[in-house]
């Protein structure tokens, strides 16, 4: 990323290797150099900027790709600064999309927002974390402030990005709600001064707009830092729910140890780099154990993710687990533990309270996101999650399953 590291200070070079490390692009080529040089001289910690628009209830690795590259930001004393788009959640971010976003209400980013600030938690250090919503600034604007803003950004630019020109040479509609997203995004940088900007590489264009606003409005314009995409389990394509091909990182420990022990051996570099905030040297050690025994090192990124998100006894009994009953994937009745239903004399109980009880859940939030995304099955069939209580009666004797690999056979 850098021509020469034996220009800067020695200690800012090694702190640099490493964050550029795992990253698809710095834009700048020198610019985080630069900024952390500035930055050491002034004696102060760098803003590093992420946003995320809270359009779902569940974060998988692949979110927590570019929330691992900020995280080490704070492991070296810089700012993280999470810009939470309650404002722009609402419109959608339209990259890739070939048809126009259809827009959230208030109420749904609000509730997807806090869920998602949960996990968050899971990733990031409380400590040198700012945590804002761009409904502060967004949500306050006149019109005629956002009519000056515009003038900042010209159509023939928007039209540059890859997805706008393809809908427009189809002559597909392009809604001007979408267009307003990337200078959204980008007044989102002016608004909170950042230094740096991390997104994955679908991001590029929408994080150098921040650039180019900063710039106009007098602000030392942010480096831009871009990670790639996750691969999904499948390796096909990239990680997303609607592909089943995810990992979420509240899912229980065996269930994401066994997904990540399905990924194929080209995988396992891909995932110990962007996955298990590993130094450059113990992805190096990894490496080398791949080459020698494929195995055992993909068995070290499952332990170490498991890890990240549930700590290291669960990790190891994840492993200890497998080894047991999951060499053939799947779960079989005779293995399921017995699970009494609890009775309050009312003949019926609810879902959310009994997925706890079983600790198919660790708490009702991740409970409540589990039956939204469809990972709860009664007796094979996924649960209607609008139906808040089950009759005792219809369901004893039937399997409560989460996922493949962790589930209970109900009793009295």
């Amino acid at each position: 990323m850098i021509d020469d590291t034996n220009e800067i200070d020695p200690q800012i070079a090694a702190e640099l290797a490493e964050l550029v490390a795992g990253t698809a692009e710095v834009l700048p080529a020198d610019g985080l150099a630069k900024r952390l040089t500035a930055a050491r001289a002034a004696g102060r910690p760098l803003r590093v900027k992420l946003g995320i628009d809270p359009s779902g209830t569940e974060l998988t690795l692949g979110h927590a790709v570019v929330l691992r590259k900020l995280r080490q930001f704070q492991d070296y004393g810089h700012t993280a600064v999470l810009i939470v788009g309650d404002f722009t959640g609402r419109v959608g971010d339209p990259t890739g999309r070939s048809e126009v976003r259809k827009v959230q209400s208030a109420e749904q980013v609000t509730a997807n927002a806090s869920t998602y600030l949960d996990q968050v938690q899971q990733i990031l250090s409380p400590d040198n974390l700012e945590v804002r919503h761009n409904s502060e600034w967004l949500g306050e604007m006149s019109f005629s402030d956002v009519l000056g803003y515009t003038s900042m950004l010209t159509v023939a630019r928007l039209l540059e990005r890859d997805d706008f020109s393809k809908r427009y040479k189809a002559g597909q509609p392009i809604s001007l709600m979408e267009f307003m997203y990337p200078l959204m995004q980008g007044l989102d940088s002016v608004f909170i001064n950042a230094d740096v900007e991390l997104g994955g590489t679908d991001q590029t264009y929408n994080n150098l707009v921040g650039r180019n606003l900063q710039s106009q409005l007098d602000q030392a314009p942010q480096t831009v830092i871009t990670l790639p995409l996750l691969r999904g389990t499948d390796g096909a394509d990239k990680m997303g729910k609607s592909l089943n091909n995810y990992v979420a990182i509240s899912e229980a420990p065996t269930e994401q140890y066994g997904k990540l022990l399905s990924i194929s051996d080209p995988l396992v570099t891909h995932y110990a780099e962007l996955c298990c905030g590993w130094s450059l040297a113990e992805i190096a050690a990894n490496s080398a154990l791949q080459a020698t025994d494929p195995f055992a090192a993909k068995r070290a990124v499952a332990h170490r993710i498991v890890e990240l998100y549930h700590g290291t006894a669960a990790a190891n009994g994840a492993a200890e687990g497998f080894d047991k009953r999951f060499r053939q994937g799947e779960i079989t009745e005779t293995e399921l533990d017995a699970f009494a239903v609890p009775d309050a004399g009312t003949g019926s109980i609810g879902i959310v309270d009994l997925l706890v009880a079983a600790e198919l859940a660790a708490s009702k939030s991740e409970a409540r996101r589990l039956l939204s995304s469809g990972a709860i099955r009664l007796a094979g069939d996924k649960l209607d999650p609008a139906v808040e209580t089950l009759t005792t009666d219809d369901i004893v004797g039937k399997v409560l399953q989460r996922g493949k690999r962790q589930a209970v056979r109900l009793t009295r």
